[in-house]
């Protein structure tokens, strides 16, 4: 066994990759799911003033069922992130970094430039992640394929004070719950996992080893939570992410479109890798199959454990779920490589 340190220098480590079991059984319950809405790429999802909304580019829309999304408002940038707080304010976060609450510029330090998540607890406080310090929200790709963990946990106190940094040094923070006691949990997507961050400023896991990329946590009515998951993972992924010259080459040589990495869409370019191999059999594309996309929602208990989940697998067409919250006794998911917003039961 001493020798095993040594022998890693030559023969590398095992690339593995949690199976989708138990909560995260594969089914087709997204693909299967009634249609709220269609919009382009929407992205967050909000209830604002008991109705639902949704971003999309750089504009908000309200969603009415059995009608077309309404435009609400419209922004100099896209939008990254949303949070609604008890008393009805709004606060929106823009791809440039900078952060509106109903509408004023809040002031931050530079280091904030990729709002992925907002969320304000029940004491009013505003809690927001920056996922990168380097790289804008629509960079996440290269943050990932660099392998940077410059990301980091912000809070506002209360209205009028400084944002102060809770958190560092994390892989692309991007979303957040509030928990009893003044916690807060957050999805961590680079290291596949949900972490909870405690009033003293302590770090714990809740959920390690996800089979895919989390992104942002909203909470449920019965306690629980909602994980919306963006895309999943593949061992071609895993292995390439250990090669640093190979990944090196890829992001400056290839268009990003075709790196070997995560995307919240798929199959729609030949000039995409994982084609081959048991992609495609007698031209039917094959639903286990390994992809870049994926679409997945995970349902979380109180205590925070995946109790089941729905999916559009490999052959589907609803991936690159960004949000998912639960509204009027409902979970509403929004596809963003799907471009539609879909309802499900609210259990299940």
């Amino acid at each position: 066994m001493i020798f095993d340190p040594i022998l890693d220098l030559f023969r590398g480590k095992a690339v593995t990759i949690p199976p989708m079991d138990g909560a995260f059984r594969p089914n087709t319950a997204l693909d299967e799911a009634p249609v709220l809405a269609l919009l382009d790429e929407p992205d967050n999802l909000a209830v604002l003033g008991n109705e639902l909304v949704a971003s999309s580019g750089n504009a908000l829309y309200r969603l009415v069922p059995g009608a077309e999304p309404r435009p609400l408002q419209r922004f100099a940038a896209p939008v990254t992130a949303l949070a609604v707080s008890a008393g009805g304010q709004l606060a929106v976060a823009l791809e440039t970094g900078a952060l509106l609450v109903d509408g004023v510029a809040q002031h931050l330090l530079p280091e904030v430039r990729a709002i992925t998540g907002l969320a304000f607890s029940a004491d009013g406080a505003l809690w927001l992640t920056n996922g990168s310090a380097e790289h804008a929200p629509s960079d996440w790709a290269a943050d990932l394929m660099k392998r940077r963990a410059t990301g980091s946990i912000w809070v506002r106190r209360a209205e009028g004070q400084p944002f102060h940094k809770v958190a560092q040094d994390l892989a692309w923070p991007n979303g957040l719950c509030p928990r009893p006691g003044g916690a807060i949990a957050f999805s961590e997507s680079w290291r596949h996992r949900v972490m909870e961050l405690d009033a003293g400023g302590g770090l714990k896991p809740l959920i390690e080893m996800i089979p895919g990329y989390p992104a942002r946590i909203s909470p449920a009515p019965d306690g629980g939570a909602v994980l919306a998951v963006f895309a999943p993972r593949n061992r071609l992924i895993e292995f390439v992410l250990q090669e640093t010259h190979y990944r090196a080459d890829m992001i400056r040589e290839v268009p990003r479109d075709y790196w070997i990495a995560p995307a919240l869409a798929s199959g729609r370019s030949f000039l995409e890798p994982l084609q081959c191999g048991g992609i495609r059999t007698m031209g039917v594309h094959k639903p286990w199959s390994p992809s870049r996309s994926w679409g997945l929602v995970v349902r979380l208990d109180r205590q925070m454990n995946p109790v089941s989940s729905a999916h559009s697998r490999a052959n589907g067409h609803r991936h690159g779920v960004c949000s998912a919250i639960v509204h009027a006794g409902r979970l509403v998911v929004a596809s963003k490589g799907g471009d539609v917003i879909v309802t499900l039961p609210a259990e299940g």
